[in-house]
């Protein structure tokens, strides 16, 4: 199929990659020039514009940070217009991000009035997952988009999920990366507390993996350093999920409590500690680097 792709971060550059090598005809776009290029040296086509890597396409995918930016791609501003008064046809539109529902439901809804098909479909699995192509994809939109999207998908993922309408891909990734969060501060803070009454870490990693305390942070994902070969916090915490994109995750989790009067104290305690390691400097590190929150003094 030919496909654009747009926005080749930490995850969309292996995502874009992987459709390359299933044989996709991929058109890729992104602020970053090198990061174009290195898709164009794996055999993509590097487009000069946004619109010009939707020219011709049946899908078009966009992997960006932040709601803004996807409703400044597809709706466009004041002074310029977005890519739904561009598109040539009437390509499937399918966007990774992790943004609010709400935002979603805007998008989609604008869409929707073009006669577009949309699908909000945030992915869980990390950067590891991105390169492998195990990406978890949550997807809300149609039952008819989401068949249509389903070989696309599977290029890049190992599990597809149809949460419901468009926007439910988005609850469900915010309450997932809400309880990741929960569970990789967690994690930090009891290897801490072991660390600091003479444990080893990889000996205290193991007994928990082990025992009742094993989850997805510890088991596949450890945050102390040099305990877990591959991971980020083995390697400076450098790549990843970024500190930054967690504490987001976690604020569009309180703002979607707060909006239906949720309780979600344990929710709020992570954003809060997410948000303070960030702002002490570690937001463009990965988000295991909570760790060194707790390793404060040493």
């Amino acid at each position: 199929m030919k496909i654009a792709f747009i926005g080749l971060g930490n995850m969309g550059a292996p995502m874009a990659l992987n459709l390359v090598k299933a044989g996709h005809e991929v058109s890729v776009y992104d602020l970053v020039d090198a990061a174009m290029r290195r898709l164009e040296e794996a055999g993509a086509r590097a487009a000069a514009s946004a619109q010009d890597a939707t020219n011709g396409a049946e899908v078009v995918i966009s992997m960006l940070p932040a709601g803004q930016h996807v409703r400044r791609l597809y709706m466009g501003q004041p002074d310029a217009s977005g890519l739904f008064d561009a598109l040539e046809g009437k390509p499937l539109i399918i966007d990774a991000s992790t943004i609010s529902p709400q935002d979603a439901r805007t998008v989609g809804e604008a869409a929707a009035e073009r006669g577009l098909s949309y699908l909000d479909a945030p992915v869980s699995g990390g950067v590891g997952g991105a390169q492998a192509g195990t990406l978890t994809f949550i997807v809300g939109g149609s039952q008819a988009g989401f068949e249509q999207a389903r070989p696309v998908l599977e290029a890049m993922g190992k599990n597809i999920f149809h949460a419901g309408e468009v926007g439910a891909g988005q609850v469900a990734k915010i309450c997932n990366n809400m309880l990741l969060g929960i569970l990789m501060s967690g994690t930090a803070e009891a290897l801490a507390l072991g660390v600091k009454n003479g444990l080893d870490p990889a000996v205290l990693s193991e007994i928990m993996k082990q025992s009742s305390g094993g989850n997805w942070a510890l088991n596949v994902y450890n945050p102390w350093p040099g305990v877990m070969e591959g991971s980020a916090a083995s390697r400076d915490y450098q790549g990843g999920f970024l500190t930054d994109l967690m504490a987001k995750d976690l604020g569009l989790a309180w703002e979607l409590a707060l909006g239906c009067k949720a309780t979600v104290p344990m929710g709020s305690q992570a954003r809060n500690l997410f948000a303070l390691h960030a702002a002490q400097g570690n937001g463009g590190l990965d988000f295991s680097s909570i760790q060194k929150l707790y390793r404060a003094g040493e």
